[in-house]
Formats: structure tokens, C-alpha cells, sequence
């Protein structure tokens, strides 16, 4: 059965599902050019106001696959650093992404299949699912931007714990911590996530741009840096015609319809 990332869509949102069910979904080359792809066609289609990123079943992602990543151990290590270019590009084209992105998380998300959760803007999650950073169990140490992300979500001590230890940690304790935004039952992940990808489709698309632009930098700026970034888009977004819109409509009580 072949391993891909397959491309629906739900109304106003883009689906991208890893469908790699003989592997439990595990990642491969051929899956991050086409996520690349894909949000690039999405960048330029303004009819795609959100994008989810799930797993075929009851399986987000099982990470890398292990048997490609032993008979990589016998090339040449440039074979396996183009990979994980390969998977980086994909990882940064979702945070550079200028719509938001929601992972949608049912049962095991390990490894990089955990990072890629990560790098999504907001995640959805079943209570039963469970996140788990493996590498350190097969002797390998951390890709896809993990250690970057649980840097900055986590303090530094549970951090080390989940990176070093490669403990695993559950649903309701990451969204205890903040990490995962919505909890749901089993099997209604993706249907939580389409549900809140609706309301942000709804909401004016050029603020949802500048608003993950700002978190974006905040964290390399000084505050005066920041302020200056945030008053560029306040001006920009007050002479956008969505303004118009959404000031009008809160006056009038009105349901504003966002270009």
C-alpha cells in the first residue's frame, strides 16, 4: 500500500491526512514534498481559509520508519540529511504558513510525528491519544523542529524528561500545560478540528495572517521591536477592507462576512 498525504477538502478548509496505515502512519520523503506542495496551492487559493493535518484511523503518526532508517545507516549520510531537509522544509513551510494550521490527533503521535503536532499553529487532540518524543529509545536524538518547540511550550526540566527519557505524555496533560487546545472524545478529532477551523475561516484572513506573523517573532524581539511589528499591522489591518467590514457590523449587530 502506498504511503502519501492525501488532499480533501471540507468547506473553506484544506485536509491533509498521512495515509501510511501499513506503518502507522510513519513519515517518508514522498509526504513532505507533497505537504509542501500542497500548502503552497493553498497559500494562493483564497477560498482555503484553514488547513487541518490529521492521520488515516486511529493513528496520527508513528514518526519515521524505522526500516528505511536502518537501511540508511548503510548510505552515504547525505541520503538521510536530505531527508530530514526534506521533512525541515515541510515543517517550516507550516509555520511560515499565513493561515492557520490545526493538527487533529487520534491515538499514538510519536517522534516526529509528535514535532509535526507541534509546528501546527493549534491542536486538537482525543483524550486517549498520546505523545511521545521515541528517538532517544532507538539511540537517536530529536528532528522536525521537537526540541525547538517543547523549548518554548514546556519548562525546561519536562522538556529534557519527555527528549531524554522518551516519556510519554498523555492528551489531558498537555492540554493542562496549554499545548493541546481542544480535548475530545476517541474518533472525533478530525470533526473537533473541522468545528474550530470553521470559526477561524469565519474571521477576517489578513488579521489571522498578522496575528501568527507577531507570535511568530515575538520571541526573538525585544519589546520595543515587538511594538513597532505590531503597530505596522494595526495600521495595515485598520485600512484593509475587512475593518470596514467587521467595524460596521459590530455597530450595526451584524454577523460581519470577511472577504
Amino acid at each position: 500500500m502506498t504511503a502519501e498525504l492525501r488532499s480533501t477538502f471540507e468547506g473553506s478548509t484544506m485536509v491533509l491526512t498521512i495515509h501510511n496505515p501499513e506503518h502507522r502512519n510513519a513519515l517518508g520523503p514522498e509526504m513532505y514534498a507533497a505537504g509542501v506542495e500542497a500548502l503552497n496551492a493553498a497559500e494562493s487559493n483564497p477560498d482555503v481559509r484553514c488547513v487541518v493535518i490529521t492521520g488515516e484511523g486511529e493513528t496520527f503518526c508513528a514518526g519515521g520508519n524505522l526500516q528505511r532508517l536502518q537501511a540508511n545507516r548503510l548510505k552515504a549520510p547525505e541520503v538521510q540529511a536530505q531527508s530530514i531537509e526534506a521533512l525541515h522544509t515541510w515543517i517550516e513551510a507550516i509555520r511560515a504558513f499565513p493561515k492557520p494550521v490545526v493538527a487533529a490527533v487520534e491515538g499514538p503521535a510519536a517522534g516526529a510525528g509528535f514535532s509535526l503536532a507541534l509546528a501546527c499553529d493549534l491542536i486538537v487532540a482525543a483524550r486517549n491519544a498520546v505523545f511521545v518524543m521515541a528517538y532517544s529509545s532507538v539511540g537517536l536524538s530529536p528532528d522536525g523542529g521537537g526540541s525547538w518547540s517543547l523549548a518554548r511550550a514546556l519548562p525546561r526540566q519536562l522538556a529534557t524528561e519527555l527528549l531524554m527519557l522518551g516519556e510519554r505524555i498523555g492528551a489531558q496533560r498537555l492540554h493542562e500545560l496549554g499545548v493541546v487546545g481542544r480535548l475530545c472524545d476517541a474518533g472525533q478529532a478530525l470533526g473537533t478540528a473541522l468545528d474550530w477551523a470553521a470559526r477561524l475561516g469565519a474571521r477576517a484572513p489578513n488579521v489571522l495572517t498578522s496575528i501568527k506573523e507577531l507570535l511568530g517573532e515575538a520571541g526573538a524581539h525585544d519589546l520595543p521591536a515587538q511594538l513597532a511589528l505590531e503597530r505596522e499591522h494595526f495600521v495595515k489591518n485598520l485600512h484593509h477592507a475587512n475593518a470596514g467590514i467587521g467595524i460596521a457590523a459590530f455597530l450595526s449587530r451584524q454577523t460581519p462576512r470577511y472577504e
